[in-house]
């Protein structure tokens, strides 16, 4: 009986097989790009995240370029994607905003952050909050934001670094640079709440690249609780610089909170909701207390690995410190002294970037390298494929600050050396991260001599580069 009805169950296929065959070979078939979209929904973002924590992303992503081409396609985070290779990639990735496509992060990660954050609008929305922040980075606003920064730097290595044989870098510039993000950018003063901010940012960060899968055990779970305290806590700060600037209590330009209210206010009802606000509020925390971070915690890496580039920027410094009378505060005019300093910087942001890279959305079916790429999908790229590659960097793990030099012989290609990204979407807070970095660097450089004490000099990505042990380093006072 039973082989009698799976009989029958052959027989009726038969015909609707064929059906699907001769609709198939009629079809023209798509020109995807070459490349496996992998296990459904999962597909290769197990092993990416895999190669990221074992410091194989480089490595991981060179094997596919080599094996498809600079065009090829994956399945990253639930989503089909395409990851494009190379300056010319990198290019139509960033001068093609709006219209073609639009930028779009891992759902894991608007899932902890929110939808409406900046980097996920596109066109005159995201031209307007763009500008409702950036008015927070422009020089004249950052001139003045210096001599705070030196305030903050000061403090920071009096409480935590002075009297002490023995420190964490990365633990401690990553409260430094948010820190200074409260202070400056949102006007939050120290206390219980900042303190609880900082304490729920580790937790919260490490999920923004991962499965969305929301179980008690896995890291999204565990970062949608940690977005969820965080999120109070803004939302409380928020209502009362609403109600402060509604009784006029606060001018427009004291924080990027109020600003952000404003500019909702100005424009008219229902312009930034109160969840935009939050969103945002939150995005840039994330983006300053990572991102600054990273860059200082692998510059000091550096500086106690290279004598030589040390030696140059010590000098540099004092060469700055010379000319300050004790307990002068830095200005802007120190900071654009600070040349080969930047340079050095520079080049760790060259091999270390802080961001490993980003996503953008396809808006609508279109065509690149003579491969259709259908709308919805997400296009991939990764700022290392370019930075590390022996055609555009000679000799690319060689540590070469002259490489940034405005008279290198061989500059880089457009497009080619993106840490901060490029194009209309370059990062707003380039400046800002600037000016924490050469204000961190003098304090301690000039007030400080180290050795790196961690047993594995080296580092993982979950999903930001992060030093074994926290870099442990020793420490002396030099004066």
């Amino acid at each position: 009986m039973d082989t009698l009805i799976m009989l029958t169950l052959i027989l009726a296929l038969i015909p609707i097989t064929l059906t699907l065959i001769l609709i198939k070979h009629k079809q023209p078939s798509k020109n995807h790009p070459p490349g496996s979209l992998g296990i459904p929904y999962i597909g290769q973002s197990l092993a990416l995240l895999r190669a990221m924590r074992t410091n194989r992303d480089r490595e991981w992503l060179q094997q596919r370029i080599e094996k498809y081409g600079p065009v090829s396609k994956l399945n990253l985070f639930g989503c089909p994607t395409v990851l494009l290779a190379g300056p010319v990639g990198n290019k139509f990735v960033f001068m093609n905003e709006g219209n073609v496509l639009g930028n779009h992060q891992p759902r894991s990660f608007t899932r902890i952050l929110g939808d409406r954050i900046i980097i996920e609008l596109v066109g005159e929305e995201h031209r307007r909050l763009r500008g409702a922040i950036g008015g927070f980075m422009r020089p004249e606003v950052l001139k003045r934001s210096v001599g705070r920064m030196d305030e903050e730097v000061r403090l920071h290595l009096d409480m935590f670094w002075r009297g002490k044989s023995q420190v964490k870098v990365s633990p401690l510039m990553k409260t430094l640079t948010f820190d200074m993000i409260c202070s400056l950018l949102f006007g939050l003063e120290r206390g219980h709440r900042r303190s609880e901010l900082v304490n729920g940012f580790e937790q919260l960060i490490a999920g923004l690249w991962s499965i969305p899968v929301n179980l008690p055990f896995t890291q999204f779970g565990k970062s949608l609780r940690a977005s969820r305290r965080i999120r109070s806590i803004v939302t409380s700060i928020v209502h009362e610089k609403r109600t402060a600037l509604a009784g006029g209590g606060r001018e427009p330009s004291n924080d990027v909170i109020t600003s952000l209210l404003s500019f909702g206010l100005e424009e008219g009802p229902g312009t930034l909701t109160e969840e935009e606000v939050v969103d945002n509020v939150m995005f840039l925390m994330v983006a300053g207390y990572d991102t600054t971070s990273i860059l200082i915690t692998f510059l000091i890496r550096q500086l106690s690995r290279d004598l030589d580039v040390y030696d140059k920027v010590l000098r540099e410094q004092e060469g700055i410190a010379k000319n300050k009378a004790p307990g002068e505060r830095l200005t802007w005019e120190d900071l654009s002294k600070m040349k080969y300093t930047w340079r050095v910087a520079m080049e760790v942001s060259r091999i270390v970037p802080p961001a490993f890279g980003s996503m953008r959305r396809v808006l609508k079916d279109i065509e690149y390298k003579g491969y259709q790429i259908p709308k919805g999908w997400q296009i991939f790229w990764a700022a290392t494929v370019t930075q590390m590659d022996e055609h555009i960097f000679p000799e690319p793990t060689k540590f070469d600050p002259s490489r940034f030099e405005s008279q290198s012989p061989c500059p880089p290609p457009p497009f080619s050396y993106i840490p901060f990204g490029g194009g209309p979407r370059i990062c707003p807070g380039y400046e800002f991260a600037k000016c924490e970095t050469l204000v961190v660097i003098h304090h301690v450089v000039t007030g400080f001599k180290w050795n790196l004490c961690a047993k594995e000099d080296s580092f993982i990505r979950n999903p930001v580069p992060e030093p074994y042990e926290g870099l442990p380093i020793q420490i002396d006072a030099r004066h």
